[in-house]
């Protein structure tokens, strides 16, 4: 009893999250490319309906979704897929070697286990959530129990398709995501590529079951170290740079509390400008800017300090790195 109730709180909270900062991609946003409207406090995609031979699972069964791995991005995307109502609680199961991260699932009302192989065993969908370096030695673990109707996900960073379906039985269903945290409130951004063997339709029923969790797009493999290094990674550089706004304000006079909301705020609210008016950040920016006034002085300080260079980097270091952890 005391577990539910701590679920339906951790639900309640995280769906007045979402409902104060959901928001909606323009499909005319000249810059980005969308196939879907996101919004997280409105309407959730209906389920994709499919036939029973393109899948090898029965549909109209309840889909029972596995993580193998219960870290936070584990705990994000169970999050986003139980309180939108895409799935059941006890519909979801999750391992981990112990109770450390389990208690996360357990509040929200998962099953867990200490056994990877029961995962299998029980889920058809099954994310792989472990660190890249223990991947290998997972799913080595778990492959007698890979069967054809499971469809197996792995989000760890730089293992290719190539080297999962290696280290899987033959024609095993694989695809790779790259979410990023906060999926947990519904609003994060996924990507996702196929191997050989997984078909469009197990794709369109991943796609549409993560759409929940915000912007969700199959690409092409290549993408995925690019867009680890740009958004799995970003969220760090987001709460960095809100952490130096909100400091400066702290230098200033401002009591801290209040300068890390107002610092947050501003950023939740440009980001909210920038997808619902399709306009080019530069755009947006100009319009803030006035001549001879506060914000060319701060963007002047800001180049001055190599912001916009640093921010590449950033994002290039990060992407390399992606790419070495899969040469490894």
């Amino acid at each position: 009893m005391a577990g539910a109730a701590t679920a339906a709180a951790a639900a309640a909270a995280v769906a007045t999250a979402t409902a104060a900062s959901s928001t909606k991609l323009s499909s005319s946003t000249p810059y980005l490319t969308s196939s879907s409207t996101f919004s997280s406090s409105t309407t959730i995609p209906p389920p994709v309906t499919m036939l029973s031979s393109q899948l090898p699972w029965t549909p109209d069964s309840p889909m029972q979704i596995g993580f193998v791995g219960a870290g936070r991005m584990a705990e994000a995307i169970a999050m986003g897929i139980i309180v939108s109502g895409k799935v059941e609680a006890n519909n979801v199961m999750a391992s981990a070697p112990s109770d450390k991260n389990l208690w996360h699932f357990q509040n929200l009302g998962c099953r867990t286990t200490h056994s990877n192989t029961e995962v299998l065993q029980n889920c058809n969908i099954v994310f792989f959530a472990t660190k890249p370096h223990i991947l290998p030695i997972v799913l080595a673990e778990v492959s007698p129990a890979v069967t054809r109707k499971h469809v197996l996900v792995s989000v760890a960073a730089g293992v290719s398709l190539h080297t999962l379906e290696k280290l899987l039985p033959p024609k095993s269903r694989v695809l790779r995501i790259m979410p990023n945290l906060p999926c947990r409130v519904q609003e994060g951004a996924v990507v996702m590529a196929r191997g050989r063997h997984a078909e469009k339709c197990e794709t369109e029923y991943l796609q549409n079951l993560l759409s929940v969790c915000g912007l969700c797009e199959e690409v092409p493999e290549a993408y995925i170290n690019i867009h680890t290094g740009l958004s799995g990674s970003g969220v760090a550089y987001v709460c960095m740079f809100s952490e130096a706004l909100a400091e400066g304000a702290i230098k200033l006079g401002m009591p801290s509390g209040l300068a890390h909301q107002i610092a947050a705020q501003t950023l939740l609210g440009a980001a909210k400008l920038l997808l619902q008016s399709g306009q080019h950040p530069a755009q947006l920016r100009s319009e803030v800017c006035t001549p001879g006034g506060t914000t060319i002085y701060g963007l002047h300080a800001l180049e001055q300090g190599g912001l916009r260079a640093a921010a590449m980097n950033a994002v290039e270091a990060a992407t390399r790195r992606a790419q070495e952890l899969n040469k490894q």
